[in-house]
């Protein structure tokens, strides 16, 4: 097993995406949990701020760079991670693979129009595809227990939660392993790609690492001064932790 990779205070498992679902399927093969974070730039600056963001996410059992910042950030500081594991790109992944191999899965998260017209997008990309079940998004924290029931008794092995941060690390700390499934993994707004509500940026933009200014350009109201405040903040928690003095050396013991 690869040793974590320990960055701003977050560890982080420098797997590929290649080792990430042959993890997964392990879970799903041997009866384990397998309760999976991803964290971009925006995430470590508001796990900062959000106590219980930060202890959700670091009790998953896989930490993932979602962000390409991440990656180079980790290049900067000498956490290398081999590469960026995107949440879209392993819930994809993971549906072909679930489809393959005859696993059932879960959907929840989204308005109730919009799960609907990913449902509709799945069964056509994937048509062997086993789907337990699925429930919108919109639901009260009352609600928890009663949803992570449902789920359990659907059978679904491989759980999505589409749901935005840090709703979906809070359900997934408080009530993933209620669920059963063997997977569970938040995909944020992934669902909103798939429904053709929202559109991906294309792979140059994705490779430069600015998968963020196309989300921004598509709603600059409501995400460019996100984006702008959390990236600055990004940067200089980056160039903080660079240039950090090490600290003194334990003055050595002297037999006298």
């Amino acid at each position: 097993m690869s040793e974590r990779r320990t960055l701003f205070g977050v560890e982080l498992d420098p797997l590929t995406m290649d080792e990430t679902v042959a993890r997964c399927l392990a879970a799903v093969r041997d009866g384990a949990q397998l309760e999976i974070g991803v964290v971009n730039a925006a995430k470590l600056v508001n796990m900062r701020r959000d106590e219980r963001l930060a202890r959700a996410v670091a009790g998953c059992d896989l930490v993932l760079a979602d962000g390409q910042a991440v990656v180079w950030a980790g290049r900067v500081l000498r956490a290398p991670l081999p590469e960026r594991v995107a949440g879209i790109d392993l819930f994809l992944r993971l549906l072909a693979e679930a489809e393959a191999a005859g696993l059932s899965v879960y959907f929840l998260g989204a308005r109730q129009e919009v799960l609907e017209r990913m449902l509709l997008q799945v069964a056509g990309r994937f048509p062997g595809l086993k789907v337990a079940g699925s429930r919108n998004g919109y639901f009260d924290d009352s609600e928890q227990e009663e949803i992570a029931d449902a789920i359990a008794r659907s059978g679904g092995q491989l759980l999505f939660l589409g749901m935005t941060s840090p709703k979906k690390e809070i359900f997934t700390a408080g009530y993933g392993a209620r669920t059963g499934a063997r997977v569970v993994h938040g995909v944020g707004g992934s669902f909103d790609i798939l429904a053709g509500v929202t559109k991906r940026a294309p792979r140059s933009w994705q490779r430069l690492g600015m998968e963020w200014l196309y989300r921004a350009l598509q709603e600059p109201r409501r995400l460019g001064r996100r984006y702008l405040t959390t990236n600055v903040a990004f940067l200089l928690m980056t160039a903080r932790e660079r240039f950090r003095p090490a600290p003194p050396a334990a003055p050595a013991n002297r037999s006298h």
